[in-house]
C-alpha cells in the first residue's frame, strides 16, 4: 500500500474512533447514569407546593415546583408513555396549581431534585410508579 492511501486509511480509522467516542462517552453514559433510582433516596418524601413549570419531553417529563418554603425543585416522572398511562398528560396541570408529590429525593441533599412515585394535583392522584409507593392504599 503506498503512503498516501496508508494516511488516508489511518485518518479514517482515526475520525471513526473519535465519532465513536463522541457518541458513547458524549451521549450515552450520562443518559445511563441519569436513569434508574441508583441516585435517589431509599426513603420516600412528601412535597407540597406549587407548580412553576410542566414539561412533557423526553426522557422524563419533569415538573418545577416552588415549595412552601420557596425551595424550587426539579421533579421527574417517568417516561412518557408510563406517565400518560398513569393518566397524566400535559393538560393535568398547569403553572399555579398546587401539587403534592410522594417520591424519592436526591441522595445528595443539596438538590432540590426527586423522583414521584404519585402526585396530587386538585384530590386527583397520579400514580407514576404505583410499584413503589410505599404505605400506598
Amino acid at each position: 500500500m503506498n503512503d498516501a492511501r496508508m494516511g488516508s486509511s489511518v485518518n479514517r480509522r482515526g475520525l471513526l474512533k473519535s465519532v465513536l467516542i463522541s457518541v458513547f462517552a458524549g451521549s450515552s453514559l450520562p443518559a445511563l447514569a441519569h436513569h434508574g433510582w441508583s441516585w435517589a433516596d431509599g426513603e420516600q418524601m412528601e412535597l407540597n407546593g406549587t407548580i412553576q413549570q410542566v414539561s412533557m419531553a423526553p426522557p422524563h417529563p419533569t415538573l418545577t415546583v416552588k415549595a412552601s418554603d420557596g425551595r424550587v425543585w426539579r421533579v421527574e416522572l417517568s417516561n412518557p408513555n408510563q406517565t400518560a398511562r398513569s393518566g397524566f398528560t400535559a393538560k393535568s396541570a398547569k403553572p399555579g396549581d398546587a401539587i403534592v408529590i410522594l417520591g424519592n429525593r436526591n441522595r445528595d441533599k443539596s438538590k432540590a431534585h426527586m423522583k414521584a412515585v404519585r402526585i396530587t394535583i386538585g384530590g386527583k392522584n397520579y400514580d407514576i410508579y404505583p410499584e413503589r409507593i410505599i404505605g400506598a392504599k
